[in-house]
């Protein structure tokens, strides 16, 4: 299993106890999806290692508090801290018609409702506040923030977003 095959779903951020339990801050809104995990993946020295789960469950918001098979003292936990946790992309919930997640989108065409086609959107930015649409038109970039007063309509199949964005945002890219 690879990264790309995969996706983030927190990182380990304390021990629980004495035994080798460890919490998991998890990056998600919906926390109590990933509450009865039966595996996960912890990157370890940059190689996706499998852990199977003994038991689980949610501690306050979004801290999963997990005991992992065979680490079963506190230098096997130590070793696992500070790590990120992934999931296989196959256990991703189901998302509506005009939602999606960021990886999925990339190379999707762009087309503005004033401007027309804008471009391929390359990557998205969810690293700072406000996440970002990075959109190369013509070697140009052209950053659109992630919100959904500007998202018009999702087209999966044709692989396009359609944006209506606020006046002078696309304009500011364009001027030479």
């Amino acid at each position: 299993m690879t990264k790309d095959q995969c996706f983030y779903l927190g990182h380990i951020v304390s021990k629980f106890s004495f035994k080798g339990e460890l919490q998991i801050k998890l990056d998600t809104d919906e926390p109590e999806l990933y509450e009865h995990l039966e595996s996960i993946f912890v990157d370890y020295r940059n190689k996706l290692i499998p852990f199977f789960i003994e038991k689980s469950n949610l501690q306050k918001s979004n801290l999963l508090r997990v005991k992992l098979e065979e680490v079963d003292e506190e230098a096997d936990a130590d070793d696992l801290l500070k790590r990120d946790v992934y999931l296989p992309l196959s256990q991703l919930p189901k998302l509506g018609e005009n939602q999606f997640y960021y990886h999925e989108i990339i190379d999707y065409k762009a087309i503005d409702e004033t401007h027309g086609e804008i471009g391929t959107i390359k990557f998205v930015n969810d690293q700072t506040m406000q996440a970002l649409f990075f959109i190369d038109f013509n070697g140009k970039e052209i950053i659109i923030p992630v919100n959904d007063r500007f998202i018009v309509k999702v087209d999966k199949e044709e692989k396009t977003i359609y944006f209506k964005t606020p006046e002078g945002l696309i304009d500011m890219y364009l001027e030479d």
